[in-house]
């Protein structure tokens, strides 16, 4: 289940055609699904709000009760449906047995960092030795490489294993093949038809792969292969003189790792989440709760805190500083260790914002010129060699938002190469478009997901790869643009936004791609103050309904933007102001705060 598609009625919701965002404001619930949502109030005796909002999001009456209550038991797959897990699980459980060295190679990213560690925390729960390697990001790039299969051999490595990378690493895997180093690959990105010489690839986004489970981080498909690991165990008695690992309290690293990477929330996903923060709560992992506790967060964690707390501090680590990072905390077990790294993430975090906000400042006038001499420009290619490497996919998604098209952002190598990430909008498979670069002989190396992609090219052949993707994307693009709009799911007033709404409309999430936050419209409501704050260029503001109840909110990375530009020329005049509701918990006290996200003037 899913944001419903474009609405049957195009009718512009409170007749707003052209936002402060230039956007269409539509009503997510059509007739239909508005009557849905009647019943699913009647049936399940929930609030008229919540109905809606399931309704909106394609929840029929008869799933409601299987949406809100995801268990883990009802949708966990047979792992054998994934290709190659049998072999994989097979192999693995020999090494348990044998108490091999098995080394982990693991991508940069939170996704990343996490599938190392689940794995590496099951095998030490084995008692078996293991080897972790992340790369670095500038001088190793991403995925596997010659130099490192050749040094984990060297340190007594018996098997590799490769985690949210390898399905396009032909020689790296070659070598490690010649090395007599079995392989396998536990990925999800998506896969060239040719996959590389390993006993195994596990990845349910290669092209004969039938398991429907393409939706799946590394980090879930890494979790459905120790389940099929320790059957395999089970069943050869490894189990009958020791316990078995808890593969349920590993279940907050695949919730981070979920919201982290942007998976869709459906399905098996939204199961792992709900579990995976449910455990989170606890603060049982030591790594995890020291840096909930720099980030400023003693609550409950939710989804979104995953996404825009946690996980930019775990690649803070990848992108600017020691890609290792993440993982030695994810696996530390000392308190005291456990703060120092989480303490190193936090200011390399800050470091990075510092230097995003510099190349990303570049990226968005390098855009507007190129825009000013083609409005019309499907796909924004930025570069610049002053740009850290570990930044590029941050500007291609801020650039992304800002001017609502893909983006990518290079930054150009002294060897004449250029490494860059681009970030997609829905309807367009910037992931594809990459890999039939390479194929084409356009980009060295490249490959990722349908909104996200990694690429090398040569410098000298920017204009070339940009006219190639927009030949290849402009249409795709044209129809995302003609889509383009805002989904409002109801209305509200300032003194209606209670606590007691958001909690109830907290038991359809969690939230996050594919499965949007409610958003709001406060209509006609006063701009009482609107102020920037903070390094990050935020807004915020103070907003009057008609009966004078207030209610608070901010506008991210809004300041000098049109957002905030529209909410700041509003002061002392109506507004119609659009957003998701949370609850802000600062001093001990709760209150309803309202994440803007659009406004317009009222017709």
């Amino acid at each position: 289940m899913t944001e419903s598609a474009v609405l049957s009625s195009n009718r512009p919701f409170l007749g707003i055609a052209r936002s402060a965002l230039g956007r269409t404001w539509v009503e997510r619930c059509d007739a239909s699904q508005g009557t849905t949502a009647l019943a699913i109030a009647q049936t399940h005796g929930l609030p008229d709000v919540l109905a809606r909002v399931l309704a909106g999001r394609g929840v029929a009456v008869h799933e409601t009760e299987g949406f809100l209550n995801p268990r883990l038991r009802d949708l966990m797959p047979d792992p054998h449906v994934l290709t190659d897990m049998e072999k994989a699980a097979a192999r693995l459980a020999d090494a348990v047995v044998r108490r091999e060295k098995v080394a982990i190679f693991g991508d940069y990213d939170v996704d990343g960092a996490c599938s190392a560690s689940l794995l590496a925390e099951y095998l030490r729960a084995c008692d078996v030795p293991y080897l972790i390697h992340i790369p670095d990001r500038i001088t190793e790039g991403y995925g596997p490489n010659v130099d490192a299969i050749r040094s984990l051999k060297e340190q007594g490595a018996e098997l590799l294993v490769t985690v949210d990378c390898g399905t396009a690493s032909h020689e790296p895997l070659a070598e490690a093949k010649r090395l007599g180093l079995d392989a396998i690959v536990l990925d999800h990105h998506q896969a060239p038809e040719r996959l590389p010489e390993a006993l195994a690839v596990v990845n349910p986004n290669r092209q004969d792969d039938l398991s429907g489970l393409g939706h799946l981080c590394a980090a879930g498909v890494v979790f459905l292969s120790l389940v099929a690991l320790n059957r395999a165990l089970r069943s050869r008695g490894f189990f009958h003189h020791r316990a078995e690992p808890d593969l349920m309290a590993s279940l907050d690293l695949v919730a981070l790792a979920t919201v982290a990477d942007v998976v869709p929330l459906i399905g098996l996903n939204r199961a792992f989440v709900r579990q995976g923060l449910a455990i989170m709560r606890n603060r049982r992992r030591v790594g995890l709760a020291a840096l909930l506790d720099t980030a400023g967060l003693s609550g409950a964690p939710e989804s979104w805190h995953l996404g825009y707390l946690v996980g930019p501090r775990i690649n803070a680590g990848g992108r600017i500083g020691d890609a290792a990072l993440g993982s030695k905390l994810l696996l530390s077990e000392d308190p005291f260790l456990a703060g120092q790294l989480a303490t190193e993430l936090d200011r390399l975090n800050r470091d990075r914002q510092a230097i995003e906000m510099t190349a990303v400042a570049e990226a968005e006038a390098q855009a507007l010129f190129a825009l000013d001499r083609q409005p019309d420009l499907p796909v924004i290619v930025t570069a610049s060699a002053e740009w850290h490497p570990g930044v590029v996919g941050l500007v291609a998604a801020r650039t992304k938002e800002r001017f609502r098209r893909p983006a990518f952002a290079f930054t150009l190598n002294p060897d004449g190469t250029a490494t860059g990430s681009g970030r997609s909008v829905p309807g367009v498979d910037l992931g594809s478009v990459v890999r039939a670069a390479v194929d084409a002989g356009l980009a060295v190396k490249g490959g990722g997901h349908t909104m996200a992609a990694g690429v090398t090219i040569a410098a000298t052949d920017m204009e070339r790869f940009q006219a190639f993707v927009i030949e290849r994307l402009a249409e795709s693009v044209g129809n995302s643009r003609l889509n383009d709009h805002f989904a409002i799911d109801a209305t509200l007033t300032a003194g209606g936004a209670q606590t007691s709404i958001v909690a109830a409309l907290e038991r359809a999430g969690p939230f996050g791609s594919g499965q949007p936050e409610p958003v709001f419209v406060f209509p006609h409501h006063r701009i009482v103050e609107a102020r920037e704050v903070g390094s990050g260029g935020h807004v915020r503001v103070k907003l009057r309904s008609g009966d004078g109840a207030f209610i608070g909110g901010v506008a991210f990375r809004a300041a000098g933007q049109p957002l905030g530009l529209a909410l700041s020329q509003a002061i002392g005049s109506p507004l119609h102001v659009a957003g998701t509701l949370s609850i802000d918990r600062w001093g001990g006290g709760e209150k309803v705060e309202l994440r803007i996200m659009d406004a317009a003037k009222p017709e």
